[in-house]
Formats: C-alpha cells, sequence, structure tokens
C-alpha cells in the first residue's frame, strides 16, 4: 500500500476504533502543527462517522519552549478560562477526544522542572470534570502517534531527516496494525487475544507480587481485595467499546497505594515532559516513595514525584512479555506510548476506577478506602528486562509464577 493510503487507514482506525465515535458526538482532536495532514484525515473520518463537529486544538513545541523559558513561574500555576471551559465542557457534552503525539524527547531539556510540574498539578485541578469523564468511563479517549522530524532523528540517528521520518512512520503503521488489510479487524482479533490470561488472572485474585530482576529490582507490591485486570481497550458506562492506546500490547492492574516494598530500577528511558530521565530507581516502603537517584534527568524526576502527595505511590502495573510484537521490533521509540508496550512498568500516581470491580459507580472516598491511589499525575515507567521474574501469591500462601525470563510463565 503506498503512503496516502496508509494514512487514511490510520487516521479512520483511531476515529471508528480508537474513539469509536458515534453518530451526532463531537470529536475534540489536540494534535502538534506538524502532525496536520494526519489530524485532516481524521477529521474527515470523523465527520464520515457521523461527528456533529469536529473541533481542533493545535500545539507547537517550538512555542511552547518559549514560554517555558521566558514565561514566570506564576503563569504554570493559572490556568486561563478558555482551557478548563474547552475542557470541560466538552467533556460534559459527551465529546471524544483524540490526543496525536509527535514529541521530540529532548524539546525541554533544561527547562526548569517546576514549570511543566505546576502546570500539570494546576491543570488537573480545574479541568476535574474533564479528568472525571476520562477516568470514570464517562468520556472515550485515544492516545496515537504521529512522526515529527526532531521524534524521527532521535529514533533514527544514523539517517537523513527524511528517512528517519520515513523509517518512523513504517514502524507506527506495524505497531497499531495498519499495515494489514483490515485494520479493525485486525484490533479486535487483538482484543480477544488478551481475554484468556486476563480471566487467568482476575481468577487468582492475588494478594501480592514479587518481582526480581539482575538490575537490582527487588519490589514486592500488594493487590486490593476484588481487583480486576485490564487490557486490550476499555468500556464506557453506556456500553461502548474502545481503545485509550493505539498501540498496546499490556494487560493491567491498580496495585494497593500502601502495599509496596521495595526496590525498581528503570530498564528503558522515560521522556517526561520533553526532558529524558533515564537509569533511575525508586525505593519504596509502606507504598510510598521513600528514596530515589537518576544517573540524567535527576531533577525531572524529583518534581514528578513531588508533584502531589500520590504522586509518591503507585497507580499502575502492567505486564507485557518480551515476546511482543513492539519489543520483537527491537526499536527504543524514547516516547512511552511505544515504550511502554515493549516492556512490563509500573506507573507513578493516579490508578484505574475499572481496575476495581464496581469502581466506576464509587467515589473518590470509596475508592481510597479500597486501596486505589489518586493523583494529577499518571506517568508510566518501564521495567521489564530479559530476566524478569515476577511471582505472585495468594491470600492462602500459594505461589504462582507469573513470569519467567521476561515472559509468561502460564
Amino acid at each position: 500500500m503506498d503512503f496516502d493510503t496508509m494514512l487514511k487507514k490510520y487516521a479512520d482506525l483511531m476515529v471508528r476504533s480508537g474513539i469509536n465515535l458515534q453518530k451526532g458526538q463531537i470529536l475534540c482532536i489536540n494534535a502538534p502543527i506538524s502532525a496536520a495532514p494526519l489530524v485532516r484525515l481524521a477529521a474527515e473520518s470523523g465527520y464520515q462517522a457521523g461527528a456533529k463537529e469536529v473541533v481542533v486544538r493545535w500545539s507547537d513545541e517550538a512555542l511552547s519552549r518559549l514560554k517555558y523559558d521566558y514565561a514566570p513561574q506564576s503563569q504554570f500555576e493559572n490556568v486561563p478560562g478558555w482551557f478548563a471551559a474547552y475542557n470541560n465542557e466538552y467533556a460534559a457534552e459527551g465529546a471524544g477526544f483524540l490526543s496525536i503525539d509527535s514529541a521530540d524527547p529532548d524539546a525541554f531539556a533544561g527547562v526548569d522542572p517546576q514549570k511543566p510540574a505546576a502546570w500539570v498539578k494546576a491543570v488537573h485541578k480545574v479541568c476535574k470534570p474533564f479528568y472525571d469523564g476520562l477516568d470514570m468511563g464517562k468520556n472515550r479517549w485515544c492516545i496515537a502517534a504521529a512522526p515529527s522530524p526532531a521524534w524521527a532523528k532521535k529514533v533514527f540517528p544514523g539517517v537523513s531527516e527524511e528517512e528517519a521520518v520515513e523509517k518512523l512512520w513504517e514502524a507506527i503503521f506495524r505497531a497499531v496494525r495498519v499495515d494489514t488489510p483490515d485494520p479493525a479487524a485486525a484490533w479486535e482479533e487483538h482484543h480477544q487475544s488478551f481475554q484468556k490470561r486476563i480471566e487467568y488472572l482476575n481468577s487468582l485474585q492475588l494478594d501480592r507480587l514479587h518481582y526480581q530482576n539482575s538490575l537490582g529490582t527487588d519490589i514486592t507490591i500488594g493487590m486490593p481485595e476484588n481487583h480486576c485486570w485490564a487490557g486490550g481497550g476499555a468500556e464506557t458506562t453506556d456500553g461502548v467499546y474502545y481503545f485509550p492506546n493505539m498501540p498496546t500490547e499490556e494487560i493491567f492492574a491498580t496495585p494497593h497505594r500502601d502495599r509496596a516494598e521495595g526496590v525498581v530500577h528503570s530498564a528503558l528511558p522515560l521522556n517526561y515532559q520533553g526532558t529524558l530521565i533515564d537509569d533511575f530507581w525508586l525505593k519504596f516502603e509502606k507504598g510510598a516513595v521513600v528514596d530515589f537517584g537518576a544517573e540524567k534527568g535527576y531533577d525531572t524526576l524529583k518534581a514528578l514525584i513531588e508533584t502531589d502527595e500520590g504522586s509518591r505511590h503507585l497507580g499502575e502495573a502492567a505486564l507485557i512479555p518480551k515476546q511482543s510484537p513492539i519489543s520483537e521490533m527491537g526499536i527504543l521509540f524514547y516516547n512511552t506510548l511505544f515504550d511502554e508496550n515493549a516492556s512490563c512498568h509500573f506507573a507513578i500516581g493516579k490508578g484505574f476506577p475499572e481496575c476495581m470491580q464496581g469502581g466506576l459507580k464509587q467515589s473518590e472516598e470509596e475508592l481510597k478506602a479500597r486501596g486505589m491511589n489518586d493523583s494529577a499525575a499518571h506517568v508510566d515507567f518501564m521495567l521489564g528486562t530479559a530476566d524478569l521474574s515476577i511471582t505472585g501469591y495468594t491470600k492462602d500462601g500459594r505461589e504462582i509464577a507469573i513470569f519467567r525470563d521476561g515472559n509468561w510463565a502460564f
């Protein structure tokens, strides 16, 4: 297939399978200006699917960098009224939210990490109705990606810019199954492939999981009672199925916020807010980070951990075998959307109500009482290695191999 055909199929996949846009619904697209050709195709796909309106909010890393460099800290602690209204009002109207990521991993290197940290905290506060819509299964959303020249050159430094962009497009199309005859059917088959393992893990109702590898990771995470493993996609409270992440290879759950004990080491670099954090570790006691270190990006890691009280706790544990499509590409994407799907990972910050039985119908207070973490942050970091071992323990003392040598043990 030629590139234009593939790009059209990708746009249709994001709108019709990712968001699963319904007739009469509003589609909101957040994207960088470099992704304009893809955005136009997604907008067309949205209208063809029956969208009442397609609204696009553009971004530009060069302009964002200028603001970080020159604007005072106070400008990141206060969110303009229009920004809150955009998110909250469209969420209240039942809009679907499509985000296209093209981030340059080094775009904000050297920026004062307190500025992006303050912005995340402020936005989470004033856009709470918007985030509640996403978290509690009211609004459908999808995150996908498109190459930018800077990102492509970071991933493929040894070739020309044009060739790097081409190679990154090829990798993205492969990762999201656009290179198949029927991408929507491929995604439905992919969704079904998760179900047997999800059902088995849920039947175990594990009390805790113990992770070990040669990097020094040695950590035990406790699981809440009546937790749920999920993967492949999600369903809104009105029964519409969608895929929040394209690509996705993970089966995930929410650990108990107060039951992490031990040390975890990163297996891949983390691109957070345009700054790379690499070769880092976190030490947990009673569920909270009590110590940490990083060879690169220490100040950014510190700002992330100090976002709020909940950013010291875990909100997600995801299982991805080394023998998975993205891992087997052998590409370091410097982008969490892809790298998290090549490696087992944890997430600092907010947990998932859908990973607690009946959680989508409970209040924040009820979920916290059950052990779910809450935070303005939710940041995945990769810990999976070729020698990762994960052992599960049931309440009655049974020991069950979950991962051995980086892959499923069952």
